[in-house]
Parts: C-alpha cells; sequence; structure tokens
C-alpha cells in the first residue's frame, strides 16, 4: 500500500530534503523514524529537493509499506521519534501509482523580508533596512508571468532537462516591517526562487528597472540576475496534487 506523508520542518538544521552521503538531511532523520516503527527499512520519496537551511510548513512524500498501521498511532509515534525540527502532520492512503513529486500539479513559496531589526525572526526572515518600494517589486512580479524559460535563476551546473517552468502567481505582501514574497509554480529549479527575489529587490531599491529584468529574463544568464537571498527566509508552504489522488 503506498502512502502520503504531510511534514513540516525548520531547516536551519539540514542540507535540505534529499539524501547527501555525508550530510544530515530530512529525508534520512523521517526514513530512519519509518525504520523504527515498521522495523524494516522503508523508502521515502520527496515531492522535490529544497536546499539547505530552508524550511517547509509543508511538505509532502509517499512511502510503500505491505502491513496495516493506525494512522493516527503512526502520527504520534513518528513525532516522538522524530527530531524537535521535524514534524508529522498527516499520513494517508493514496492510488498505488500516485507519486509525491511527479503528480504535484502546483508548488508555493514563501520569502520573508522584515525591514526592521525583530530579533523574533532572526531565523526566518532576511532583514533588509533600505526602504524598499513594494509597488516596484510588484510590477516587476508581475513580469515573471510573461515568460516560461527561467535559466537565469537557476542554480549553473544543474542536470536538468528543461528551464520552463509555469509561475501561476507571484506577488509581494506587506504586514507592517514585514515583507512576504509568494510565488506558485507547477515547477521550480534549484535556487530559483531565491535568486527571483534577489533581482526583485535590486529592482525594490530601484537599482534596476523593469525594462532590465526582461532582458535579464531573455539573456538565460545567471550572472546577470540579482544575488541568491540566504535560505532560512525561505518556506515551502503548500504543494496541490490531484483530488482523486487519495483512497
Amino acid at each position: 500500500m503506498r502512502y502520503f506523508i504531510e511534514i513540516a520542518f525548520h531547516g536551519a538544521a539540514y542540507a535540505g530534503w534529499q539524501k547527501q552521503p555525508f550530510d544530515i538531511t530530512v529525508q534520512s532523520v523521517v526514513e530512519k523514524a519509518l525504520f523504527t516503527v515498521f522495523q524494516s527499512e522503508v523508502a521515502c520519496v520527496g515531492a522535490g529537493r529544497t536546499d539547505a537551511g530552508v524550511h517547509a510548513s509543508f511538505f509532502v512524500a509517499h512511502f510503500d509499506v505491505e502491513q496495516y498501521f493506525d494512522e493516527r498511532q503512526f502520527i504520534f509515534k513518528m513525532n516522538q521519534l522524530l527530531p524537535h525540527d521535524v514534524s508529522v502532520r498527516d499520513v494517508y492512503p493514496v492510488n498505488a501509482e500516485a507519486h509525491a513529486r511527479f503528480d504535484a500539479i502546483s508548488r508555493t513559496y514563501e520569502y520573508y523580508i522584515t525591514q526592521q531589526k525583530d530579533p523574533f525572526r532572526l531565523d526566518r526572515a532576511t532583514y533588509i533596512k533600505k526602504l524598499l518600494s513594494v509597488d516596484l517589486m510588484n510590477q516587476a512580479a508581475e513580469v515573471l508571468l510573461e515568460f516560461t524559460n527561467f535559466k537565469c535563476f537557476s542554480k549553473v551546473n544543474t542536470q536538468v532537462h528543461t528551464y520552463n517552468c509555469s509561475i501561476k502567481q507571484a506577488y509581494w505582501e506587506q504586514k507592517e516591517h514585514l515583507l512576504v514574497f509568494r510565488i506558485q509554480a507547477d515547477r521550480f529549479l534549484r535556487n530559483m526562487v531565491r535568486a527571483i527575489v534577489g533581482t526583485l529587490i535590486e529592482l525594490g531599491l530601484r537599482k534596476r528597472s523593469i525594462d532590465e529584468l526582461r532582458q535579464i529574463i531573455k539573456s538565460e544568464n545567471r550572472s546577470k540576475a540579482g544575488k541568491s537571498m540566504p535560505a532560512h527566509a525561505l518556506f515551502l508552504t503548500d504543494i496541490v496534487y490531484p483530488q482523486n489522488i487519495k483512497i
């Protein structure tokens, strides 16, 4: 039987989701807990790979087990076994062919910027003291919807078949001194969101123009875009799947 498991994690202590030979990752601690629960090796396939230090308030993975288990007890046991910065929110059976990564219709990320020194957001937002033009950054965010090729925002030397992504929405919200950038797309390239945010911030500081942004995207050249923003302020917040995926 195949199951989807919904997870939340604070990414500061981890080298991303995907298992690495010499680093601690979220996948490795989840699979270790699964082994204890089921007393056998259980492979867990995630919805994607997050960069080191990135958080997820909503992440999905799938795993296969033959034995029956009580779902509420499973959640309780997993949360007893997992570190304090990783939690299981839900688990449920899905179709045998369901895939946490390939069946995802869209993913949503949020990036947090604080415009005043805030000790309570040291590990969850990037502090930018200079005043940013939110209106200009929102105009720039709308430009992203005009394009599909985002190679200029991708980490170099990454192995992908295509740099095309369908961005469904991208916008900034201001909540007092906090700025939140929200972006939803069918898929994301490595480092893409943090590079986009870095570029939009340069527009918000009036260092670049809207026309320059269009030229950057058309160039497909990572060196022409803005710097990659720190990982600690980035959150994966939602993943959408077809409604008929659950049993």
